[in-house]
């Protein structure tokens, strides 16, 4: 049976960039406003004073510095605090399929793929921006693909989980070269008003081709050795926002917004993925150090920081590891998708690594990859 590749990567990265000192102005303004305008019932303790915020919290709670976002000037304005833009329609291009489909191209190019050579599109996404028509049929008429597509997603580990559907496809014969498409349209899923998770998510796509080693013509090759998935239920992140919430009265003005319980998920999901890995890593008869690079999920650099240390028995030490949520946020799914896309050209023929993805579910996702 053939070797399944992944032989190109795509990344699109939104028009404007919003930094944490930009969030923070704003979101002051706001609870400011809010403190004054409910001082009495502050001070009668029937309603609770809305914290300020700080980039030095933000910063040390995360490690995100800025984000990347489709639109800004509703965000940053305290008397709005939620992106502003068209409603989906008939006949109007959603942003997820205007993200992906530019992350897409840039994968083909990379592969050296045309639609001809393609008879498969798989969207996997955190967000869905519509239920149907499908997002991947669009992007695939977009595209101008023939075969079938279809939507998936398992929250954060939509990515990899999208990427291990296109492999299983190959290496079962249903199809011949997939392109796997990844666009986190995350900014409207925020509440902007909530100062403990404000700062969260940015936008972006990410797209790749996968196909059997055979076919593969592009300089940036890389066999894939194994794949491991795991699930086990948890709602300590969660959003509750259903097509169906129009037949309830009195629905809460927030409740689109995700939802976390951050310190339970720090404890119960890390060491839940240490253990993943470990196996992962235990079934291919390697240790965490003979991986050139880890482009692990990009949700809080404390959390990647503490799974590496586990995993190596000490700090990860130059490119080991990268971050880029610093520059992105959050991507939702998309981060080791991103970290696998811009730190990936400096491997030879024989280097390994692991791309891995876990968050709400609890899911978790990861792909072995060697370089061809």
């Amino acid at each position: 049976m053939s070797d399944i590749v992944i032989s190109g990567s795509g990344l699109f990265i939104p028009p404007f960039t919003i930094t944490n000192d930009e969030l923070v102005e704003a979101y002051n303004a706001y609870a400011n406003r809010f403190n004054e305008e409910h001082a009495d019932a502050i001070a009668a303790g029937e309603t609770e004073a809305l914290p300020l915020s700080s980039s030095e919290f933000i910063e040390k709670a995360s490690g995100i510095k800025a984000r990347y976002a489709m639109y800004k000037d509703g965000i940053v304005n305290p008397d709005i605090m939620h992106p502003v833009f068209p409603m989906t329609q008939e006949g109007a291009t959603p942003e997820m399929v205007t993200m992906g489909v530019a992350a897409a191209r840039e994968a083909m190019q990379q592969a050296g793929k045309t639609a001809d050579d393609i008879d498969m599109v798989i969207v996997s996404s955190t967000f869905r921006q519509r239920d149907y028509p499908g997002m991947s049929v669009e992007i695939q008429r977009e595209l101008g693909i023939k075969g079938f597509a279809y939507d998936m997603g398992i929250a954060c580990s939509s990515a990899t989980f999208g990427l291990i559907n296109a492999y299983t496809a190959l290496k079962a014969g249903t199809a011949k070269c997939v392109l796997f498409v990844n666009p986190e349209f995350t900014t409207p899923g925020l509440d902007f008003k909530d100062r403990d998770s404000h700062f969260i998510f940015g936008d972006v796509a990410t797209a790749a081709i996968l196909e059997p080693a055979e076919t593969a013509t592009s300089e940036h090759i890389f066999r894939i050795l194994s794949t491991k998935q795991f699930t086990q239920y948890s709602d300590n992140i969660r959003c509750d926002a259903s097509y169906a919430d129009y037949c309830f009265e009195n629905v809460p003005a927030n409740r689109y917004a995700f939802k976390q319980q951050g310190r339970k998920v720090f404890k119960e999901l890390l060491p839940l993925v240490t253990n993943f890995i470990e196996n992962l890593l235990s079934e291919n008869q390697l240790e965490a150090s003979s991986l050139k690079r880890m482009w692990l999920h990009q949700a809080n650099v404390n959390m990647n920081l503490f799974a590496v240390k586990k995993l190596l028995g000490r700090l990860p030490e130059g490119n080991e590891a990268p971050v880029v949520l610093d520059e992105f946020a959050n991507t939702a799914s998309s981060g080791s998708v991103i970290a696998f896309h811009r730190h990936k050209d400096d491997f030879i023929s024989g280097d390994k690594g692991l791309i891995c993805s876990f968050g709400a579910g609890y899911s978790i996702g990861s792909l072995l990859v060697e370089k061809v």
